[in-house]
């Protein structure tokens, strides 16, 4: 083998340079030994050294395992110290196990978006979700965050603040799959929700029972602002999952097989579960603030078929209220007297705008993406 190595080497210096010089890359692209070291002669061992070829050399090792998952940009450390998900669990920052926080055994997460005018609702909504099964965030659209320190639970939530925006641009930012990966269930509400007849644990109950991937608590029909009939409250079931509706411009009988009247929840209550979230959170658009538009795709991250994944339960109902809360705010903070200000016909203007460019852009990536299958098609 060696001799006949030899006999490629060419005789002058200077091909011999090149043609060492040719092996060297070569070396360094393949990442193998596919030429013996002693043969390259002492004053290519030198450039080798040079180039930190012998760590290089040993990719050999690396390209066996080039094929294991990693998280893009790690890389250079080794596999065992890769951390892929987190968590909201605040931890303590001395050894004082009165003080430490205990981290819950059954982790789901409540997010909700508030502003200081509901705080006595939201009061009544997070009192009703046990702690030890629940990891509370609030979205502050107003900036005020001091002022719910007085409340019982509050340094045991998350509070993020960014003013005048809504909660689907704080889910975007803050809930991504791999931040929230340790949770079974996200719950991304409205504040203006009476939850009166609403129990969280006998709801996540129903919901892994019934195989419910993407749901909501119905709509108390009398006292609720109800959108969608899908969403009110059917006496007689303990969940449903489609409606019947004969009259309008969107009608529903037992052949429909799409939302409305199939595999929707509105957007001021939806549950979430781990993989349905995962899907979601890459569907919300990073510059459209408001939900129009998405409701109708939730289908396809129902993690199969929505006409059974998704669904509304009836025996766990809440009341939607429909107060004014985002966009309505007082003119001047100095002045108690101040002019209300009123914004909420132009947020529902833009929310049409962004709707449209929603299903605009769904209708592009459906006709670009020749090997995405549209599972309901």
């Amino acid at each position: 083998m060696k001799n006949s190595f030899r006999a490629l080497v060419p005789a002058d210096p200077k091909s011999k340079s090149r043609f060492c010089s040719f092996l060297v890359i070569a070396t360094l692209i393949c990442g193998t030994y596919f030429i013996g070291y002693e043969l390259i002669g002492e004053e290519y061992q030198v450039k080798l050294a040079k180039w930190e070829v012998p760590g290089t050399l040993q990719s050999a090792k690396s390209n066996k395992c080039k094929n294991h998952c990693r998280p893009f940009g790690t890389d250079a450390l080794p596999k065992g110290i890769i951390v892929k998900t987190s968590d909201f669990q605040m931890r303590s920052l001395w050894n004082n196990p009165t003080e430490d926080i205990k981290p819950n055994t059954s982790m789901n997460l409540l997010a909700i978006a508030v502003g200081m005018k509901q705080k006595i609702i939201v009061d009544q909504i997070v009192k009703k979700f046990p702690l030890s099964q629940f990891v509370v965030m609030l979205f502050h659209y107003d900036g005020i965050v001091d002022k719910w320190r007085d409340l019982s639970w509050s340094d045991s939530a998350i509070h993020i603040s960014a003013m005048n925006q809504t909660k689907w641009w704080f889910a975007k930012r803050f809930l991504h799959p791999d931040i929230v990966a340790d949770y079974d269930y996200i719950f991304l509400w409205d504040e203006d929700l009476g939850i009166e007849n609403f129990d969280p644990t006998r709801y996540l109950s129903i919901v892994k029972d019934e195989g419910l991937e993407i749901s909501q608590p119905a709509l108390d029909p009398v006292k609720s602002e109800v959108h969608h009939v899908i969403t009110a409250r059917q006496r007689k079931y303990k969940v449903h999952r489609r409606v019947y509706k004969f009259k309008g411009h969107v009608r529903c009988n037992k052949n429909s097989n799409s939302p409305p009247c199939v595999g929707w929840v509105e957007m001021m209550a939806p549950v979430f579960s781990r993989a349905a979230w995962r899907c979601a959170w890459y569907m919300i658009q990073n510059d459209l603030v408001h939900a129009w538009g998405l409701d109708m795709q939730l289908g396809y991250c129902s993690q199969g078929d929505r006409t059974k994944n998704i669904g509304v339960v009836d025996s766990e109902y809440v009341v939607h209220l429909g107060l004014p809360t985002l966009g309505v705010f007082n003119q001047s903070k100095a002045s108690p007297k101040a002019q209300i200000v009123d914004n909420r016909l132009e947020i529902r203007r833009q929310s049409g705008v962004e709707m449209a460019a929603f299903r605009k852009r769904w209708q592009k990536a459906a006709e670009e993406d020749r090997c995405w299958i549209d599972l309901f098609q």
